[in-house]
C-alpha cells in the first residue's frame, strides 16, 4: 500500500455493506459512561465502591501456593534455561527457544510476527530483525504466522495454550497436534508447558528450518536428541560429555537414552512455569495494601471488573479469574497481517480456533490472553497488528472503527499487510454475526476519554515489576556464571548492539 492508512475510497468500497448493520446493533450498546464533568469521586467512595465489587464478583488475587510452581533455582529449571538459550535445539543450529520468547522482551520478542530460522544476525532480537533475503520462503517480511505468545506466568494456564488452542487439557490428558480433537496425546508430557515445548524445534520457520528433518512430527524432536547424545557427530565430544553430564545431574543414569527430547521438553517447561510474575500493585490491593494502587487505577478497577449489564465496562466476560483469562475463544475482529495460515479466497487469512475445531461460529476466533504483564507484552493480537495497549482497548471499544482507521505506520518494517482490508471485512461481518445472535461475548459499551484512561491505569497496575528489570530477570537469563555445554548459546542483543 502507498498510504500509511486505508485510502477513504478503499474503506468505503471495504465497509459500506457492514455500516448499516452495524449501525443498527450499535442501538443495543450499554453506555459505561460517568462525565468527567460531574464533581470527582472522592477517594473514600471510590474504596468504598471498589470493595463492594470486589466483594459483589468474588474477585481474588493468584494464590502462589496452589500452583506448584517450580523456582527457578531448582536443578531442572536450571537445565531448562540452559536448553532454551541454545541454537543446537535448531536444525541449522542459528535459533533458540530464547530467540522468541526473551525474559527482557517481554517473554516474546517485541515484534509484530517472529522471525525464527535464518535471521540475518541470530542473535539481533526485538526490532531490526530480519531475514535473510537468500533464505527459503523469503518475502522480505517476518516468516512466522501469529504473534509470540509472552511465556511469563505459563504455569497459569490450566485449559489450552497457543492462539488457537491446538495444545488443550481433555479427559485423560493433553490434546496436541499429533492427536485428533478431543484426544489425549499420550506423548504430551505431564503439563501443558511440557506440550507446548514439543513444537517449536518442529516447526521449518520457528527452528527446524528446511534442511534438517524430513517432516514436522517425531523426526525433529528423534534427531534433536540423538544430536544432544553425540549419535548424529553434529556436536563435538566436549559438548556431548557437558550434555550428558547436565542431564545426568538431574536424572541420574537409570534411563537410556539419558539425553533424550522427552527430557528436553520437561526441562524447558519446569524454566516457563518458574517464570511466575504476579507482584503486581492489584494483587497487592486484593491482599490489602490499600495504598498500593492510584484513584485512578481504582476507578478502572471498578469499570474493568463490573459487568456491562451494571454499568462497567464487562472486561472479566473474558478477562475472568485470577489469571485474567477464560482461555477460551472469542471473534473480536483483530487485524489480520503477515503470512497468515494460508486461510480466506487471498490465502494470507487466519481462521483460527475454526482451524482445530471446524465450527463455523470459531471462524477468526482466538484464545483470551492473560492480561497480567500486559504492558510489557506486546504488540497485541494473534498477529501482533497493535503496537500500542491504547489501541487495542479502543478496538474492543469500536472494531469496525479501528479497523477502518487502522495506522499503517506501527507495522514493523516489510511485514506483508495485503490481507488486512479483506479479512477485516470477514470478520467484521463474523462478529456482527455472531453479536446479532447472542453468541459473541464482546461487550456493546462506551467509555468516556477520562475512563478510557482509568481502564488504562488498571492494566498498568497489573505489571510485576520484575519484568521492567534486567538485573531482576538476570536470574532466568545465563550468565557467564552459567555452564555453556556446546557453547551454542544465545546471546542476546538489541538493534543498538546492547546485551538484553
Amino acid at each position: 500500500m502507498n498510504s500509511s492508512r486505508f485510502k477513504k475510497s478503499d474503506q468505503a468500497s471495504l465497509f459500506s455493506r457492514i455500516n448499516i448493520f452495524a449501525l443498527f446493533i450499535s442501538f443495543a450498546a450499554i453506555s459505561a459512561c460517568s462525565s468527567e464533568t460531574e464533581e470527582p469521586d472522592r477517594t473514600a467512595e471510590v474504596e468504598a465502591r471498589l470493595q463492594t465489587v470486589i466483594e459483589k464478583y468474588d474477585v481474588r488475587a493468584v494464590d502462589p501456593t496452589t500452583l506448584g510452581a517450580p523456582s527457578i533455582d531448582d536443578p531442572l529449571s536450571q537445565l531448562g534455561k540452559k536448553l532454551f538459550f541454545t541454537k543446537a535445539l535448531s536444525g541449522e543450529q542459528d535459533t533458540a527457544c530464547a530467540s522468541c520468547h526473551h525474559p527482557s522482551l517481554g517473554g516474546g520478542d517485541d515484534l509484530s510476527l517472529p522471525i525464527g530460522v535464518d535471521a540475518v544476525d541470530p542473535d539481533l532480537l526485538g526490532p531490526g530483525r530480519r531475514h535473510q533475503s537468500s533464505a527459503d520462503h523469503w518475502d522480505g517480511g517476518p516468516t512466522v504466522p501469529r504473534n509470540s505468545p509472552t511465556v511469563f506466568n505459563f504455569v497459569l494456564y490450566e485449559k489450552t495454550v497457543f492462539h488457537d488452542g491446538r495444545i488443550e487439557a481433555v479427559e485423560g490428558g493433553i490434546r496436541t497436534p499429533n492427536s485428533e480433537l478431543g484426544l489425549a496425546d499420550p506423548n504430551a508430557g505431564d503439563s501443558l508447558a511440557a506440550a507446548q515445548a514439543r513444537f517449536p524445534v518442529t516447526s521449518a520457520e520457528e527452528m527446524r528450518g528446511f534442511h534438517f528433518a524430513a517432516n514436522e512430527g517425531d523426526d525433529a524432536r528423534l534427531l534433536l536428541g540423538k544430536r544432544l547424545r553425540g549419535d548424529s557427530g553434529e556436536l563435538d565430544a566436549v559438548a556431548v560429555q557437558n550434555w550428558d553430564a547436565e542431564f545426568a545431574a538431574v536424572f541420574g543414569h537409570d534411563v537410556q537414552p539419558m539425553v533424550n527430547y522427552h527430557r528436553v521438553a520437561a526441562a524447558i517447561a519446569a524454566y516457563e512455569n518458574s517464570q511466575l510474575f504476579i507482584d503486581n500493585a492489584w494483587f497487592r490491593y486484593l491482599n490489602g495494601d490499600q495504598d498500593a494502587l492510584t484513584l485512578a487505577a481504582k476507578r478502572g478497577a471498578i469499570l474493568f471488573n463490573t459487568p456491562a449489564a451494571d454499568g462497567g465496562a464487562g472486561c472479566t466476560t473474558c478477562h475472568s479469574g485470577p489469571a485474567m483469562t477464560d482461555e477460551s475463544f472469542h471473534v473480536l475482529a483483530m487485524p489480520q497481517i503477515g503470512r497468515g495460515k494460508g486461510d480466506d479466497a487471498n490465502l494470507r487469512g487466519d481462521h483460527g480456533r475454526y482451524r482445530e475445531s471446524h465450527q463455523p461460529d470459531d471462524k477468526y476466533a482466538f484464545r483470551t490472553p492473560s492480561l497480567l504483564n500486559v504492558t510489557e507484552t506486546g504488540p497485541y493480537g494473534h498477529s501482533g497488528a497493535y503496537a500500542d495497549l491504547e489501541s487495542v482497548v479502543q478496538h474492543h471499544l469500536d472494531p469496525l472503527t479501528a479497523l477502518e482507521n487502522f495506522d499503517l505506520s506501527q507495522l514493523d518494517e516489510g511485514i506483508q499487510s495485503e490481507s488486512l482490508m479483506y479479512t477485516a471485512e470477514e470478520s467484521i461481518l463474523q462478529l456482527e454475526r455472531l453479536r446479532a445472535e447472542g453468541k459473541n461475548n464482546l461487550p456493546l459499551v462506551q467509555l468516556s476519554e477520562g475512563e478510557q484512561a482509568d481502564l488504562m491505569a488498571f492494566l498498568q497496575a497489573l505489571t510485576d515489576p520484575c519484568v521492567q528489570s534486567r538485573e531482576c530477570l538476570s536470574r532466568w537469563i545465563p550468565g557467564p556464571e552459567d555452564s555453556d555445554p556446546d557453547q551454542l548459546r544465545l546471546v542476546a542483543k538489541d538493534r543498538n548492539g546492547e546485551l538484553l
